[in-house]
């Protein structure tokens, strides 16, 4: 009896120019994806809220409101709020990568762009998800009670004050290496190894964004972290309990 064919990925593209949207949809429909192309904020936030994607492909200069605000409402929401977001944009700058990590994408690409590297970086995060998705909690992971913190490995449940906190399987592990060992400081490199272990195209920028997110979620003060503290000149540490 023959296996059933794997359903194909499904990347949802926001490009609000024609010739860029039909090129990334032609190459991703090449390596085997379903592309779903939007040229509008509008039709991208009608889009994820009708369907779960594994991917999404989105521009940062958009009309309208622009990819920022875009990123920022798919992780506010429910069916995708997981899902990986590589951001396109014309724009070079340092600062600018930084903004579209800090608002929840994944990875940046700036235009012009290789469709070859394009692929290569749409892979290794559809890896990355895959990787994820089917994990079994590593030996050694056991309950962990830190303040008014619980964290439950076998379950991927992290409760902040009785109240249920959902976290990215990136934020879980991550917070989890943090938690376990209180007052130990890890230099950003090495939360990269036990966070993300062997994706090709991460940088410890990464790390620097992922730690933001997180003290949205768990701190009472963000801009006065009493869980997660920096060490600067490096890395990150928990607090002493």
């Amino acid at each position: 009896m023959e296996a059933a064919p794997e359903p194909r990925r499904s990347v949802l593209v926001v490009e609000d120019e024609k010739n860029i949207r039909d090129l990334v949809c032609l190459h991703l429909g090449v390596e085997g994806y379903t592309c779903v192309p939007v040229a509008t904020d509008t039709e991208a936030l009608d889009a994820v809220t009708k369907q779960p994607f594994d991917l999404i492909v989105l521009d940062l200069m958009l009309p309208g409101v622009d990819g920022l605000s875009v990123c920022r409402a798919v992780r506010r929401g429910t069916a995708n709020r997981d899902v990986p977001i590589l951001m396109l944009t014309a724009r070079r700058e340092e600062s600018d990568k930084v903004l579209g990590l800090d608002s929840g994408a994944d990875d940046y690409l700036t235009k012009p762009f290789g469709v070859r590297e394009l692929l290569a970086r749409v892979r290794a995060l559809l890896r990355r998800r895959t990787v994820d998705a089917s994990a079994a909690v590593p030996d050694g992971q056991k309950p962990i009670v830190y303040k008014h913190m619980e964290m439950d490995p076998s379950r991927r449940r992290l409760r902040v004050a009785g109240l249920d906190v959902e976290l990215t399987a990136h934020e879980f592990n991550l917070l989890y290496v943090l938690l376990s060992q209180p007052g130990i400081v890890f230099t950003r490199e090495a939360l990269l190894r036990k966070t993300w272990r062997e994706d090709t195209f991460v940088t410890v920028r990464s790390v620097d964004t992922l730690i933001k997110r997180l003290r949205r979620k768990i701190e009472k003060d963000p801009a006065n972290p009493a869980v997660i503290l920096t060490v600067w000149g490096a890395g990150y540490k928990a607090a002493d309990v």
